[in-house]
C-alpha cells in the first residue's frame, strides 16, 4: 500500500514538473527566470540582479529594475524587488524592498 501511495506521489511530481517545466537547474537559471516573471508583472525592464540565494521552497532573487528613465541618467530612480519561485521557476511572490536614486551608494 504504502508503494502505491509513493508511486502516485512520484507520478504527480512529475506531472507537475511537466505543466510548470523543467526545475531550475542553478542561481544563473533561477536569476533569468524571475526576471522574466517580475517583467511581466510590473512592466519595468530588470536592471540586473544584486542576489541570488537557495531557499527551503526554490530560489529568492532580488532583481534590480529601472521604474524611472530620467535624464542625466544618474538620476533614474531604480528599485530592488525580492522575487520568490519555486523549484520548476514558478513565482511564488514578489515585493519591492527598496528605491533608490541610481548612483546611489549603500550606507
Amino acid at each position: 500500500m504504502s508503494e502505491q501511495r509513493a508511486g502516485r506521489a512520484r507520478t504527480s511530481r512529475s506531472a507537475h514538473s511537466s505543466r510548470g517545466g523543467e526545475h531550475v537547474g542553478g542561481a544563473e537559471e533561477a536569476a533569468e527566470r524571475a526576471c522574466r516573471s517580475l517583467r511581466k508583472l510590473i512592466r519595468h525592464r530588470p536592471e540586473g540582479v544584486s542576489a541570488v540565494s537557495r531557499t527551503d521552497d526554490g530560489w529568492q532573487v532580488d532583481v534590480d529594475v529601472l521604474e524611472l528613465p530620467r535624464i542625466p541618467d544618474t538620476t533614474s530612480l531604480l528599485a530592488t524587488y525580492e522575487v520568490n519561485i519555486d523549484e520548476d521557476g514558478s513565482l511564488l511572490r514578489y515585493r519591492r524592498v527598496r528605491r533608490y536614486r541610481r548612483g546611489q551608494a549603500d550606507t
